[in-house]
């Protein structure tokens, strides 16, 4: 079995056995975080206090080590600043030794199993018993977690109780949520009598003060805490902020942000060796704050080498809330244990499995982002993950020869090594296949479904489940031509109409559409020869490739930003390149295109709204419409254009709540993943009535739902008049 076929038989088997309750959880917190964000009058703001106080304290990390080190130091606690992975186990070892520990208790920490320290301590001849009860359940099950703040969110209370009968024979039946709450609180509770060492992590560490923050929803890390002489806090150097007093925004945005409680259960904040008496579990007083021992670990493991890559070292602004999780499509789908590495889940974990485990555990899952960006809102400190995980994918891609991974007319690479670039090349060279598929339409149509044709394709990973789509001999920019030119008399405003490559050479009267939009409410449009936005190649890693995709875009546009014409697009993932990622490819070029481009609805609302003739576009007369925005239109806010041009223009438009398709441009066409892409398409399918005429925005979301039977109509189909 290939790779190719082994991996796609994995994301069958947890489709199957955990997608159920994955999926429930991750958007159930999805929503959370939507209800509970939209309660805070100020979030964007806190948002963006956030983020800059994660940026200073990282600026600032050498720093901010020495500081804690003195503040710790001076209550008589320790501070162990440990290279990688080896040094602090030796180190937490060595205390245990010391302290004659035989039983270890801990609450949850991402940091210590990136580290593996309880296999470390097991080594060791250490009982570690985990106390947060879904580590507890994922350590009685042997799992690694498949979710940042929800380790096992991949389990159902049925299977649960199946395992701790099997496991425990607890002599009773474990029917329900509160039976098996009791059942681990009793269990855990006599470990955590009889433990002599209390493992925890920390959400934030205080500098100045030597504080350590943790935020949990359960009381299991006071009580790790409280009930033994010794504590050794494992933490990621990347924790640490100033002072108490930056804590504000974090602890307002990290609840709302994981599961959508406004103030998470417990929030404890402890300010080493001890400011409160020790206890045992019965509450009878052990000792004074001063008998105890602390350790404060702050673990590099390649975070200082992240810090200084220019690419990855946002990720060290993670305050691993999971929300990037809860808001993918393909994860809400399989979970971390498809969607993620060694220690990290969801879409942050492409940046942080390559800074911390290396590229070839974040090249395991690092496909499963499809770039949607759906994720970057969600984000507390505005992280744009979906561009970490381009970096990782194009360094993945080159390997040790960067020169492998290029245009298609260089070559396809031949070794075997290179079918994962194959199939890339493929996909990230559409453009170009476009163009040739059209020159020799309509033979290449037929070609490409022949059996022969299809065979062909399967071997460089597309899956001959999936329609292609049919190329026309006379492409839209063939059409327009034709026409000589715009049929706007004296127009008082002229845009670019910028095509995207599916509707320039497959579904040209889509872009007839747009055309006679446009020119109804007093537009004149031009559609210029343009090469592709470079969205392709960006979306298989070629980076360098998307780099040269914009400056030759921009060459063409450039004459016509400067003659003021706006740059009008149909396909929305085609703004989101000139909006978002063009400031990472030609940052010194972008802000006049970014600011003057818009979607087509978007420019159609504009115009509508400053006094056009609505009367202008066809007459929707009470048409009931589901409407599914594409998803980097929603992260663009878009969406709110395109309902008040249909609800002005007549039509009862519902619009639907599902983050993605699943399609995603080239992903569900590849064969490994169009199982996920087919399950993410039928949960938004399920979400559209039947009696109601289905449009979407985006070429993939089309395309799915053509797929799954629906017949989706573009919006500005309905909008222009024939002729």
């Amino acid at each position: 079995m290939s790779s190719r076929e082994q991996k796609a038989a994995e994301i069958r088997r947890l489709l199957a056995t955990e997608g159920e309750a994955v999926s429930e959880n991750a958007r159930g917190f999805n929503r959370g975080r939507e209800e509970a964000t939209a309660e805070l009058d100020d979030y964007d703001e806190l948002k963006a206090t956030a983020r800059a106080r994660k940026e200073d304290a990282i600026e600032r990390l050498p720093e901010l080590i020495e500081q804690v080190r003195e503040s710790v130091e001076a209550r008589g606690g320790n501070v162990y600043l440990a290279e990688d992975e080896a040094d602090a186990n030796a180190y937490v070892r060595e205390v245990a030794d010391g302290a004659d520990v035989e039983t270890a208790v801990k609450s949850k920490s991402m940091t210590t199993e990136e580290i593996e320290l309880n296999e470390a301590l097991g080594a060791a001849g250490v009982d570690v018993w985990e106390t947060d009860l879904g580590e507890f359940v994922l350590q009685v099950a042997e799992e690694a977690p498949s979710h940042l703040v929800g380790p096992a969110i991949h389990r159902d209370r049925e299977s649960i109780a199946e395992l701790f009968e099997a496991h425990f024979d607890p002599g009773e039946s474990l029917e329900t949520a509160d039976d098996l709450t009791r059942f681990a609180r009793t269990f855990l509770g006599e470990r955590i009598a009889d433990a002599d060492l209390g493992l925890t992590g920390a959400n934030f560490v205080a500098a100045e003060e030597g504080t350590l923050v943790l935020v949990t929803s359960e009381g299991n890390a006071r009580k790790t805490v409280t009930a033994t002489d010794v504590h050794v806090a494992v933490a990621g150097a990347e924790k640490l902020l100033p002072s108490v007093a930056d804590l504000g925004p974090f602890l307002e945005l990290i609840a709302r942000s994981a599961t959508g409680q406004s103030l998470t259960s417990y929030l404890t904040f402890l300010t080493p060796p001890g400011s409160a008496p020790t206890v045992d579990f019965e509450g009878d007083e052990m000792g004074a704050p001063g008998d105890r021992e602390f350790h404060l670990v702050l673990l590099d493991n390649g975070r200082f080498e992240m810090r200084e890559d220019e690419q990855l070292r946002e990720t060290l602004y993670c305050i691993r809330c999971g929300a990037c999780a809860n808001a993918c499509a393909n994860f809400q789908q399989v979970g971390g244990h498809a969607f993620g590495g060694e220690t990290y889940t969801g879409g942050i974990a492409g940046g942080w499995e390559a800074g911390v485990h290396g590229l070839d555990s974040a090249a395991e899952f690092n496909d499963l982002c499809t770039g949607c960006t759906r994720c970057v809102p969600a984000c507390p400190v505005g992280i744009d993950v979906p561009w970490i995980n381009t970096v990782v994918r194009d360094r993945v891609e080159r390997g040790a020869d960067p020169s492998r991974f290029d245009f298609l007319v260089d070559g396809l690479a031949p070794d075997a090594e290179s079918g994962g670039s194959l199939q890339k090349r493929l996909f990230g060279n559409v453009g170009t296949l476009a163009k040739v598929a059209s020159m020799t339409a309509p033979v290449s149509n037929w070609l490409v479904q022949s059996t022969l044709g299809k065979w062909a394709l399967a071997r460089l990973g597309v899956d001959p489940r999936r329609d292609l789509p049919q190329f026309r001999r006379r492409t839209l920019r063939d059409w327009f031509e034709s026409r000589g030119r715009t049929r706007v008399a004296n127009p008082e405003r002229e845009v670019v109409l910028y095509p995207d490559v599916y509707t320039d050479y497959a579904d040209v009267e889509r872009g007839k559409a747009a055309v006679r939009a446009l020119e109804a409410v007093g537009v004149g449009v031009r559609i210029p020869s343009l090469p592709e936005s470079g969205r392709a190649p960006l979306s298989q890693g070629m980076i360098a490739t998307a780099e040269q995709a914009a400056e030759r875009v921009l060459d063409g546009l450039e004459p016509h930003l400067d003659a003021g014409r706006d740059v009008v697009v149909v396909e929305p993932s085609d703004l989101a390149m000139f909006r978002r990622d063009y400031d990472r490819l030609v940052p010194e070029r972008v802000d006049r295109l970014a600011a003057n481009s818009y979607e087509v609805l978007e420019y159609l609302h504009g115009v509508l709204a400053n006094g056009a003739d609505l009367d202008a576009l066809a007459d929707l007369d009470g048409e009931r419409l589901a409407f599914h925005p594409h998803c980097q239109a929603r992260t663009l806010e878009l969406a709110a254009h395109t309902e008040w041009v249909l609800e002005e223009r007549g039509a009862d438009v519902e619009t639907t709540t599902a983050e993605c398709c699943g399609m995603a441009g080239s992903f569900g066409y590849k064969q490994e993943y169009y199982e996920l892409s087919v399950a993410v398409g039928e949960a938004l399918s399920a979400e559209l009535p039947e009696d109601r005429r289905v449009v979407a925005s985006g070429t993939s979301c089309l395309d799915q739902l053509a797929d799954l039977g629906r017949s989706p109509r573009h919006p500005v189909e309905l909008l222009a008049s024939a002729g």
